[in-house]
């Protein structure tokens, strides 16, 4: 399968203003359009039992039938999200109805936490210890309000996020390995994504208290966990902010920090701060420069802030999300302040992702690349790849670069 505007069409050169945002917008457009989202439609939809399956391997077949919650929110949030935003198509609700029906069904225990996973008829196979299963179920149902407002999905959301605030400070509760009072840590990924799904909830949540809870995000993500003398975001810091000269206190995940930083754009555009939107600019390009791999390319998965080996076994390869992630940081952080530097790198980590990650022959993109850019693993998805990160990017970009 290859991309309709495969061949650059003339005029595509690069400006001396920047990048051909036009050419860029098709491309992605087309890309989520005619390779993604049919990919998912075809082969992802459990007709038998409701709900998704995720593992899918090369060519869509499925290769395990477990059913994880936080890919079923993902999924009910593309579905919704794309029905909403980009055409009423039924074909997409009816995808996301499916999965939401699933999860509405089997999804949560009795406290209204949400599964990590079930198997294939919906029964619970890992307990409820993951608190982004409930992020992902609030953000899908969020969406699917959107599209097909009922006040069902209303309240599935709501009761989802209240209760995500409720768990926040030791969400894994009785499933926390972490011996009490001796280095208690706190992690950067939860306040990184409540930057995003404040926003994604504003037509429930109401605008005063998305701009009550803002502040408080803000401070997290751009005083706690950055470092301002390495000008990088750590994964984990001191319960107190304070930095933990460990295994997990130097650890950096640069596809993390970028992520967040155009979630921080796009707040800095909400509260029309530009001081706040250059910084997370600046930062976003701070971490991807540190991040990529001069030697053969891409950006590293991990690294340790101090220069230390890095416990995860995995620090060198290159996935998927974090450079379709980076891909939107890129565009925005160009959008938004004109830097040309964004337009520069835009285009190498474009390059660098539509090379390796795509799969010409059977469609979708590929996951798991080692650090030469080969790719280790065949699957489409799995336990943690699913229809979430490569259609949500390929939208981004082209309604980025739309109104460009």
């Amino acid at each position: 399968m290859q991309p309709k505007i495969a061949d650059q069409p003339q005029g595509w050169e690069e400006t001396t203003n920047g990048l051909n945002t036009p050419y860029y917008a098709a491309l992605y457009k087309d890309e989520l359009l005619d390779n993604i989202l049919p990919f998912w439609v075809n082969h992802s939809k459990d007709e038998k039992n409701g709900g998704f399956y995720t593992c899918l391997n090369r060519d869509g077949s499925i290769f395990d039938t477990d059913k994880f919650m936080w890919l079923q929110g993902r999924e009910v949030w593309c579905f919704s999200h794309m029905f909403h935003k980009i055409a009423p198509r039924q074909e997409w609700l009816d995808m996301a109805l499916h999965g939401a029906t699933f999860m509405e069904k089997y999804g949560r225990d009795e406290k209204g936490n949400w599964y990590f996973s079930l198997n294939e008829q919906g029964k619970p196979l890992v307990q409820a210890y993951n608190i982004f299963s409930d992020c992902f179920a609030a953000m899908g149902f969020a969406a699917l309000d959107k599209a097909a407002p009922q006040d069902r999905f209303k309240d599935i959301a709501l009761s989802t996020f209240e209760n995500i605030l409720r768990r926040q400070d030791n969400w894994k509760g009785t499933y926390n390995k972490a011996y009490p009072g001796t280095r208690s840590l706190k992690g950067f990924s939860l306040p990184m994504i409540l930057c995003n799904l404040s926003l994604e909830m504003e037509h429930l949540l109401g605008a005063t208290r998305v701009a009550e809870f803002i502040p408080t995000v803000l401070h997290e993500v751009m005083e706690v966990f950055y470092q301002p003398d390495k000008k990088l975001i750590v994964e984990n810091v001191y319960a107190n902010g304070a930095f933990s000269d460990s295994f997990d206190g130097r650890l950096v995940n640069p596809g993390h920090g970028i992520e967040a930083m155009w979630f921080i754009m796009d707040l800095a555009k909400r509260v029309n701060d530009p001081t706040l939107l250059r910084k997370a600019c600046d930062i976003m390009l701070d971490t991807l420069e540190y991040g990529w791999d001069e030697e053969f390319g891409g950006i590293l998965y991990f690294k340790d802030i101090l220069g230390h080996p890095p416990q995860q076994l995995e620090w060198d390869q290159k996935l998927w999300w974090v450079h379709v992630e980076a891909l939107i940081a890129l565009a925005k952080g160009y959008a938004y302040t004109g830097d040309k530097r964004c337009a520069a790198w835009f285009k190498k980590v474009h390059d660098y992702t539509w090379k390796h990650f795509r799969d010409p022959e059977h469609g979708e993109w590929f996951g798991y690349l080692n650090r030469q850019g080969k790719v280790l693993l065949p699957l489409k998805g799995g336990k943690w790849k699913g229809c979430f990160h490569v259609p949500r990017a390929l939208y981004q970009v082209y309604t980025t670069f739309s109104s460009y």
